[in-house]
């Protein structure tokens, strides 16, 4: 990438967005990821969508509907599944259907043409807000300072959820934390990375740092890298190919996942105890 185009402030406030996106999206990832929760950010960027969309029918700033409806979308999904004892894939795919529908219903009932709800669907990096760059990095810190903080409680509800709780730490306040958390980590993203892709850039980085790794600790670090990577690797590509900046930094992270594998020890030690 050309030094001069680091100079204009859109550029510059586009890796900030980067690095910021880059970190919050992994570290959510990694609960996603080891938590078997694969399907949350599907659903919560579709809820997302439909509260963006919905503001903007009414007239309001998008990221408040975004940020009340993927907020209602993780408070419903941890007691649909605990009250309703059922595993969690289900809860996720019924508020995933319903949000969904209602996106579509949003979109319809826009007025005019539907470039603002394309917009937010697809994202755009380049033209982040300053808002959006406080937003994101309230999101960040609040994410990086739990993860610090709680790392042992955190890695005991992880590990195993019953008993986290049986030995006394609040499993399912830091559960609940964690729905909540990725529901804010897809809005901060939105206009930035796009309802129709966050949720890979929280999947993908998180699932690369799972093939090279068996502790949590360097999950979290590998994820956090493998993130910012994708943002800045995928600008630098949308940049000298001019194709649009979500979908380059989605598909560099895929990238990452990929060679991640190829050279995953995990995959070494599979093959070793398949030839035993």
């Amino acid at each position: 990438m050309e030094m001069s185009i680091l100079s204009y402030k859109f550029m510059q406030e586009a890796l900030l967005a980067g690095l910021l996106a880059g970190v919050a999206c992994s570290l959510i990832g990694v609960f996603v990821v080891t938590m078997h929760l694969s399907f949350i950010g599907v659903s919560l960027s579709h809820a997302a969508f439909a509260g963006a969309l919905f503001a903007t029918w009414l007239g309001f700033e998008p990221l408040l509907g975004a940020i009340l409806f993927s907020l209602a979308g993780a408070a419903a999904i941890g007691p649909l599944a605990d009250r309703g004892e059922f595993n969690l894939d289900t809860p996720i795919g019924i508020i995933f259907s319903i949000t969904m529908g209602l996106a579509f219903l949003f979109m319809g009932l826009l007025p005019g043409p539907k470039t603002q709800a394309l917009e937010l669907l697809w994202g755009s990096i380049l033209t982040v807000t300053t808002t959006d760059l406080w937003l994101l990095a309230v999101v960040t810190i609040i994410v990086t300072g739990l993860v610090v903080m709680f790392f042992k409680e955190i890695q005991a509800v992880i590990f195993h959820r019953e008993m986290a709780r049986a030995v006394g730490i609040p499993a399912d306040a830091i559960f609940y934390s964690i729905l909540f958390l990725t529901g804010a980590t897809v809005t901060a993203s939105l206009r930035s990375i796009g309802g129709l892709l966050i949720f890979n850039l929280i999947l993908n980085p998180a699932a690369a740092a799972y093939q090279l790794t068996y502790s949590l600790k360097r999950m979290f670090f590998l994820a956090a890298l493998f993130g910012v990577l994708s943002c800045w690797a995928g600008l630098g590509v949308s940049y000298i190919l001019d194709v649009p900046s979500g979908a380059a930094i989605v598909l560099t992270s895929a990238v990452i996942f990929v060679l991640a594998t190829i050279f995953s020890p995990k995959r070494k030690v599979k093959q070793w105890q398949e030839n035993e």
